[in-house]
């Protein structure tokens, strides 16, 4: 699967900082620690309707995380998935009479404009999870092989699961207590009342084919994957074990990744799955978490056939910090647009106040656990004094564009 195009990334002059990020796993503001090169694995989209901002924000967010490490002069390796077979692709195609192939194509393509249109890199592997199906089918039958998986008690519809217990180091990633986790497993994709399963928590690895689904054969017989192997999967085979970065938004720290570590930490007999467990916070719509299922979506796609401005869309969302659940509002985006206009005006002028030290506080606050909300007021008070005071250099100006460009992602 093709990823969407790049951006140049120009290098800033001056000293970077390394990078500092929350671990969810730690509980706590951890150096992230890489090679020459960096890895990190995302979470992608399921492919059955538009991106929303809720979708733009946690893609922001790891964005920056791109560019931080670029600028510390890493290579980074980055690999993002698209979960384009599942339950909800499947529900949204029959609802809507379509072929479920073609909708998760043509929301996919979507995916990658708006991505292209908000300046976020692109991963160096996109991978669905149709085209990582024998993969997929070699981890869930060295599992069974294993005995960390097993079939449910059920001759019509012989499931494959994963005994959450194999590991002996379930839910360290969370950091959830067993009441906490049953909550989540059942809202979010779970089935703890599968008749047959050893235990209400085991998450399914292979559905086993059932009418008028659709289903891939082989020696695990007919069906398809379950959500969570499908990462594990993808990132073990691009990235190897204890890469960087697994990040994705906060829904998906239980069950996701909890069991995509699981099922990598069984196979291999290796621990971490990955060294750093990071989310991004949830955004909300007249005080309700913006969902499908809600129905109180923003689509990128459709503020973009709008006319507006994508840059200013990126610096609505990076006024709050990445961590943090927030809500949308029009005055956020009116904000971010007259931020914009502010910045364009002041990197327009012939001269500027010296540009150095607001290169070293941005580059101290985005490495301080991303801290956009700080980085924006650095350049905020920048362009203040540019366009009320002037300055006398003549350099300034340039260097502003370049930094916010490199190291924000907005052109200016």
């Amino acid at each position: 699967m093709h990823s969407w195009s790049s951006v140049p990334v120009p290098r800033v002059p001056g000293t970077p900082r390394p990078l500092r990020l929350f671990d969810t796993s730690a509980g706590e503001v951890r150096p992230t620690t890489p090679g020459d090169t960096a890895r990190m694995y995302v979470c992608g989209i399921t492919p059955y309707d538009a991106t929303h901002l809720g979708h733009a924000a946690t893609y922001l967010a790891f964005d920056l995380v791109h560019r931080l490490w670029l600028d510390n002069g890493h290579t980074v390796h980055y690999v993002q998935n698209v979960t384009d077979i599942d339950d909800p692709l499947l529900e949204r195609a029959e609802r809507d009479h379509e072929d479920w192939v073609v909708l998760g194509m043509r929301e996919t393509a979507l995916f990658r404009e708006d991505m292209a249109a908000l300046r976020v890199l692109p991963p160096h592997d996109y991978i669905g999870a149709v085209e990582a199906m024998p993969e997929i089918v070699e981890v869930i039958g060295k599992l069974l092989t294993d005995g960390t998986a097993y079939r449910a008690d059920d001759p019509e519809f012989p499931d494959i699961y994963f005994d959450h217990r194999a590991t002996g180091r379930f839910g360290y990633e969370s950091q959830y207590d067993e009441a906490t986790m049953s909550r989540f497993f059942a809202e979010r994709g779970g089935d703890p009342d599968r008749p047959g399963k050893r235990h209400p928590l085991d998450a399914l690895l292979w559905r086993a084919a059932r009418p008028d689904e659709p289903c891939w054969d082989g020696e695990l017989g007919p069906g398809r994957p379950g959500w969570h192997v499908e990462c594990s999967a993808i990132a073990l085979n691009r990235l190897g074990m204890s890469f960087d970065v697994q990040g994705g938004g906060s829904d998906l720290i239980f069950p996701h990744h909890e069991f995509s570590a699981a099922h990598a930490e069984a196979l291999t007999g290796e621990v971490p799955f990955a060294r750093h467990y990071t989310h991004a916070g949830m955004i909300g719509l007249d005080g309700e978490k913006m969902s499908k299922s809600k129905g109180n979506l923003v689509f990128v796609s459709r503020l973009r056939g709008d006319g507006v401005d994508p840059m200013a869309v990126r610096l609505a969302l990076l006024a709050g910090h990445y961590r943090s659940d927030r809500s949308w509002s029009p005055a956020l985006l009116t904000e971010g647009q007259a931020r914009l206009d502010r910045w364009r005006q002041a990197v327009a002028l012939p001269t500027a106040p010296a540009a150095e030290p607001l290169v070293t506080r941005l580059r101290d606050h985005l490495a301080d656990d991303l801290d956009t909300t700080a980085a924006l007021a650095a350049v905020d008070a920048w362009a203040g004094e540019a366009l009320t005071r002037r300055g006398e250099d003549s350099a300034a100006p340039a260097l502003v564009r370049t930094a916010v460009d490199t190291l924000l992602g907005v052109a200016l």
